[in-house]
């Protein structure tokens, strides 16, 4: 096939950072920010930035029954950070009530929003990926981890005793911001997957 054409959902964060590392990796990415701009990509890339924000934007831009929609059909998607928070079928913290974060029900897993504590708590290490012969090196910023999985849920990797990566078939997340270090991989494996599953 021609190269995937992957969205990035661009209400907030790191959607220019997270578009040149798709580009760079073999992906045609664009922004979405409405519902036809959804319907015309083959996957979906969550970026970070806050949760409750960000559900705040799709419940007023009327996208998150699209974006279930389309989960729910099978459509690739990779959440960091944020975007892990969204993509759980159950949130812990999600927010005060009528700004909550909203979950998107694209992996059968609850995560724990600023898991790891607030902005001075974040931190930078290494972390061991599936499938990957070097360490990752992840960023954390306020990031969630991952408290229950599903029987379908891949654990990718791990630190402090919880999952920060995962993947159940054809969808990604983790809590980290892979798009700052420069480090490709992670991009190039979600291109891969939206790859295999056309």
């Amino acid at each position: 096939m021609s190269n995937p054409r992957i969205g990035v959902l661009a209400l907030q964060g790191d959607v220019r950072e997270h578009l040149a590392a798709l580009n760079a990796v073999g992906a045609d990415s664009v922004p979405v920010r409405r519902h036809a701009e959804l319907d015309a990509v083959d996957a979906l890339l969550i970026p970070g930035g806050e949760s409750t924000t960000m559900s705040h934007l799709l419940r007023e831009l009327e996208l998150i029954e699209p974006l279930r929609a389309r989960l729910a059909g099978g459509m690739p998607a990779y959440g960091s950070c944020a975007g892990m928070i969204l993509l759980a079928s159950e949130i812990i913290d999600a927010g005060a009530q009528g700004r909550a974060a909203v979950p998107l029900s694209g992996i059968d897993m609850t995560v724990r929003r600023n898991a790891f504590g607030r902005q001075v708590d974040s931190f930078e290490g290494d972390v061991d990926f599936a499938g990957l012969d070097d360490p990752v090196h992840a960023v954390f910023i306020r990031a969630p981890w991952v408290e229950r999985i599903g029987p379908g849920v891949e654990v990718l990797a791990q630190a402090a005793g919880h999952p920060v990566a995962v993947r159940q078939e054809a969808v990604l997340a983790t809590s980290f911001h892979p798009e700052v270090t420069g480090d490709r991989r992670i991009h190039r494996l979600f291109v891969d997957i939206v790859t295999e599953k056309a």
